[in-house]
């Protein structure tokens, strides 16, 4: 069973600057040990202010791949595109545009090509089967999701692919698996807002059900990180 090191911070400011912090650090951590660092992205509002503070690091940013661990089927120039935002804030400093990002390639005919080939890419780059990611970064829907794993959908199911079609809220969408999460080195969640603290409470319960709540269905090797503000914290009692 997984456990899970709740680090709580007083605002969205503070958890995107330690946010940044922990990037970085888990980035020069796995360059020391390898010539390439793979992480992976999520999308959201939250995780976007950690992107700006990470553009600011002096980091070997042309040995960085960086994917998306979702993304919702849109052109890569919506506003509700992961990539969009990205590339806004994260590739948008001189320095970091010499990361390697590696986008849900939604240009595809379909979705089921998009999928193929976005698996593809992953298990090339990062050699291994399943591919082990240095690091993925995770948001927590008020509803227990994460990525796009949303709860009673067949995507929470799929354990023989890496990548698969997600369903929520309206749109279709691409998502890593269970078994790439399960297998990254180390997972970081970012949690913040009042929304969240079921959520959050959930995810911390020993005896929650994934089905309900599948962030749960997320369970590593190590210990993994759970950045959380003030807000969000105020439900744990």
């Amino acid at each position: 069973m997984a456990s899970y090191q709740l680090i709580e911070v007083a605002d969205r400011a503070e958890l995107a600057a330690r946010a940044a912090e922990q990037i970085a650090q888990t980035i020069e951590g796995a360059l020391a040990l390898r010539d390439r660092a793979q992480i992976a992205l999520s999308g959201g509002t939250t995780p976007e202010a950690a992107y700006r503070n990470l553009a600011e690091y002096n980091l070997p940013w042309q040995r960085i791949d960086f994917f998306l661990g979702d993304e919702r089927w849109v052109p890569a120039n919506d506003p509700l595109s992961n990539a969009r935002m990205v590339r806004a804030s994260l590739l948008g400093n001189a320095k970091s545009a010499f990361a390697c990002f590696h986008p849900v390639p939604t240009d595809s005919p379909n979705l089921e090509k998009g999928v193929e080939a976005y698996e593809r890419s992953l298990e090339q780059i990062c050699q291994s089967s399943p591919p082990v990611l240095d690091l993925v970064l995770l948001g927590l829907g008020d509803d227990g999701h994460t990525a796009s794993l949303f709860p009673g959908t067949a995507a929470t199911q799929v354990r023989d692919r890496w990548v698969t079609v997600g369903e929520g809220k309206g749109i279709p969408r691409i998502t890593f698996t269970v078994p790439v999460l399960c297998a990254a080195r180390s997972v970081l969640f970012l949690v913040a807002g009042t929304s969240k603290q079921e959520a959050l409470k959930r995810l911390l319960d020993p005896a929650e059900n994934p089905g309900r709540t599948p962030a749960k269905l997320v369970q590593t090797n190590s210990d993994m990180l759970v950045f959380a503000d003030t807000e969000a914290c105020a439900g744990l009692g």
